[in-house]
């Protein structure tokens, strides 16, 4: 497990090439360095030149943003030939053919974005621009979602309105939304879409297998959330202003056509952005980088950040589900962690961090004083960038990533079992009421039994300090985080073999092989983890 520092190098390393020595502990006295005899000739930059260099960098950034006006194509884009591929059907039958969930994961990920290669979309594409993959193929993603599904969720699931379901239309420049209270039931909910309100469902994978399967399985290739919203649009309308989000956008046309509008950032804070943005006004964003039209089977892909609206033309209504993620998943955000955790440590064991500030520092820092020049602000600058470089060095950056990480499995859906998974796991266990009496009891895990996780990213172990949780996704729901998130404490025998237990996926390995003091010691482990759902045996156990 992680040791309480961390070098952070790797992680400061693009701001801050050259980190002093790591601190060495010694005795509790302090070292103090001698003053150097020769003056710094580090220059202390004025507000006037940060300003300049700023304008620089956002003037080759925006130029970078410039080139994705002609976003990638394939060679089938423009093609009068079908782009044909499996059906989802045929591709999920597949993927439970497969072993390797990791495998499983690349596979889904190449269907939904077929014929671009996914290695050349994460090099050339990802987070950088948009793509347009038009395939003449209508079928492509039959089977995914439909408006025949809408509607039988509709009458059967108790699909609330502003919970589950949203109610919007975009008319003359302005957004609004029509959420009545209460459940949303057909008559309402096909009322308002034959008055033309567009309609939103949340979250369709609580509420469709298929959707919940495809999603199960992408969380593995994202390594983050992966998410989903199916919107319908009637025919010659909008039900959303111009925006951008906050995620990674797969937009999968599932009937009918749409044209959509795609249009650059407007300035370097919204590339990449932290958060979604309000609606715009037309006037607000410029001409668009990519006018088309989507059409049952094509694919539209924009990073966050990117401007969009979408419209259905008078002939046809659209129905599309978004199929997003990455939100909150980018290096700040996890420095976010690492930083905060860095500085209780530093200033719980470096004195230098806990040093007073001086008496009369108020009287020369601050944005009122920040246009003097006092030798005072030089000297104060430089012990906080003295401080800044000794920070990584307290940065436990292992243990930053595991706090994503948990979060992370509590945002997870649980997963769909291929039907090898079920037959090998507690849910296909033969145990069963027959005739009056409990069959199927007697069949038991031995130190010969195979066993391995149920899936490579259903379950992680982390520390909080004082004791180690094997945190896992089996048990989690398909409504976004409607259960706590799902750990327990794992004892300090059997730490190392959880551990080997994930490192081994996606082989097998005999229960008696796992490094336990005593061959009980590994049963009752390996009975734990199956009763629990997080591991499965390669073949089903037997009475």
């Amino acid at each position: 497990m992680e040791r309480k520092h961390m070098s952070a190098f790797s992680l400061y390393q693009a701001l801050q090439p050259q980190l002093p020595p790591p601190v060495k502990k010694a005795n509790l006295q302090v070292e103090v360095k001698k003053k150097s005899k020769t003056k710094s000739s580090k220059i202390i930059p004025s507000k006037a030149q940060l300003r300049a260099e700023r304008r620089k960098r956002k003037r080759k950034l925006l130029k970078s943003v410039q080139k994705t006006e002609d976003p990638i194509v394939t060679a089938d884009v423009n093609a009068e030939t079908c782009v044909n591929g499996e059906s989802l059907d045929a591709v999920l039958v597949e993927l439970g053919s497969i072993s390797n969930s990791r495998e499983r994961a690349t596979q889904m990920f190449q269907w939904l974005i077929h014929p671009v290669p996914a290695a050349h979309f994460f090099r050339e594409t990802w987070e950088k621009k948009p793509i347009y993959v038009q395939r003449r193929n209508p079928d492509y993603y039959k089977g995914l979602f439909s408006t025949a599904e809408f509607d039988r969720i509709l009458r059967e699931e108790n699909v609330q309105f502003g919970v589950n379901l949203d109610v919007t239309s975009y008319t003359n420049g302005k957004r609004e939304t029509h959420n009545p209270p209460g459940r949303a039931l057909p008559f309402t909910v096909w009322d308002f879409y034959e008055s033309g309100c567009s309609l939103r469902l949340l979250n369709p994978q609580a509420f469709s297998h298929t959707v919940w399967n495809v999603l199960s399985v992408l969380q593995e290739q994202f390594g983050s959330m992966a998410g989903a919203n199916v919107y319908l649009t009637p025919p010659g309308t909008q039900g959303f202003a111009p925006h951008y989000d906050d995620i990674e956008a797969f937009v999968v046309q599932l009937e009918g056509k749409k044209h959509w509008r795609v249009y650059s950032p407007r300035s370097e804070n919204e590339v990449l952005p932290v958060l979604s943005s309000p609606n715009f006004d037309q006037s607000d964003i410029g001409k668009p980088i990519l006018d088309v039209v989507l059409e049952a089977g094509d694919l539209l892909y924009f990073p966050r950040g990117f401007i969009h609206q979408g419209k259905c033309l008078p002939d046809a209504h659209s129905l599309h589900i978004t199929i997003s993620s990455f939100q909150k998943n980018s290096w700040g955000d996890l420095m976010q962690k690492v930083v905060t955790a860095a500085l209780e440590i530093a200033m719980e064991e470096d004195v230098e961090f806990r040093r007073g500030l001086p008496l009369d520092y108020l009287t020369y820092m601050g944005v009122q004083n920040s246009d003097k020049e006092d030798p005072r602000r030089v000297k104060f600058l430089s012990q906080m960038e003295k401080l800044m470089k000794k920070l990584p060095n307290y940065a436990p950056v292992d243990a930053a990533v595991d706090q994503k990480a948990k979060d992370f499995l509590h945002d997870c859906l649980p997963p769909v079992l291929t039907p090898d998974e079920f037959a090998t796991s507690v849910q296909g266990a033969s145990v069963r009421w027959v005739n009056g009496r409990v069959k199927g009891t007697a069949a038991h895990i031995t130190t010969q039994t195979l066993i391995r996780l149920l899936r490579a990213g259903c379950a992680r172990l982390c520390s909080d300090g004082d004791a180690v949780h094997l945190y896992y996704t089996i048990d989690n729901s398909r409504v976004y985080h409607k259960e706590e998130p799902k750990s327990w404490e794992v004892q300090a025998e059997h730490t190392d073999a959880v551990e080997f237990l994930i490192h081994s996926y996606p082989s097998f390995v005999t229960v008696g092989s796992l490094p336990c003091d005593s061959a009980q010691d590994k049963i009752a482990l390996a009975e734990l983890l199956f009763e629990k759902g997080i591991i499965h045996t390669e073949e089903p156990l037997q009475s």
